[in-house]
């Protein structure tokens, strides 16, 4: 069978993160990528400017029409803008397993979830999810308190896993050292550490991360192997960034899958 991945996301149209980031890093790993589009931005590398959500039944209706003719093997969820949207999309009977990366705000600062989401995400979504993949920001507002060191990062992980995740990757992109992710999984602790890059070209990181790991998790590989496949991939992708833009310009979608 012909590994098949689907992203329940948002559009960037400078094509480095959402969706686009999504089907580029799917592609990458050998899967075939389907998408449904939750919100449209207008944004580049130096701004977003507009956000707008697609209505939420528009939205169910791209994935069961995607579910219902080529069901995917893994999924992920990116920008899903409104706890109305949230709440469809946990609605969903995916069939297998759901990676979700709990974007709350652009690389810009523009906010991707409105206020009441995020209780929302935790009640409806996160119960759903076989992998959460939080930042530091993100880990912060559903743990409900600052994250900013290993032993925080620990107790977030908690946390998240106490709202009924499967397992949950708090990723330490924005500590001082190396960049270290924590991976809680059956009840265990995983760091993934790899040497910080020196740029200000990230931008999709956390996109393009979930969604190797989703990719990896199609191909049927297991979480940890999938994370720290993920995580030599994006590393990569970050050191060798092409440069482009006159911003936070992406990583490069081309850099060379390192299983």
């Amino acid at each position: 069978m012909f590994p098949i991945a689907l992203t329940i996301a948002g559009s960037d149209p400078s094509g480095g993160a959402g969706i686009q980031a999504d089907l580029k890093t799917f592609h990458q790993f050998g899967v075939y990528g389907a998408a449904a589009i939750t919100l449209l931005t207008v944004q580049n590398t130096r701004r977003v400017s507009r956000v707008e959500i697609i209505d939420p039944a528009l939205v169910l209706e791209q994935a069961r029409a995607v579910l219902e003719d080529l069901p995917p093997q893994a999924a992920k969820t990116g920008a899903l803008g409104t706890a109305e949207m949230i709440r469809a999309v946990a609605a969903l009977d995916l069939g297998c397993p759901l990676v979700v990366d709990p974007v709350m705000i652009s690389k810009h600062g523009a906010p991707l979830l409105a206020a009441d989401g995020r209780e929302t995400l935790i009640r409806k979504l996160l119960p759903k999810a076989f992998l959460v993949t939080p930042n530091l920001h993100e880990a912060a507002a559903i743990a409900g308190f600052a994250v900013e060191d290993l032993d925080s990062m620990k107790r977030a992980a908690e946390a998240i896993a106490a709202a009924g995740a499967g397992a949950v990757l708090v990723k330490g992109g924005h500590l001082d050292g190396d960049a270290l992710d924590l991976l809680l999984a059956g009840g265990r602790f995983h760091e993934f550490r790899a040497p910080r890059v020196p740029t200000v070209h990230t931008h999709g990181t956390g996109c393009t991360y979930s969604a190797a790991i989703t990719a990896l998790l199609a191909r049927g590989e297991g979480l940890l192997d999938a994370v720290a496949v993920a995580k030599r991939f994006i590393t990569e992708a970050i050191r060798t960034n092409p440069g482009i833009g006159g911003g936070s310009g992406p990583v490069n979608h081309f850099a060379p899958r390192p299983d």
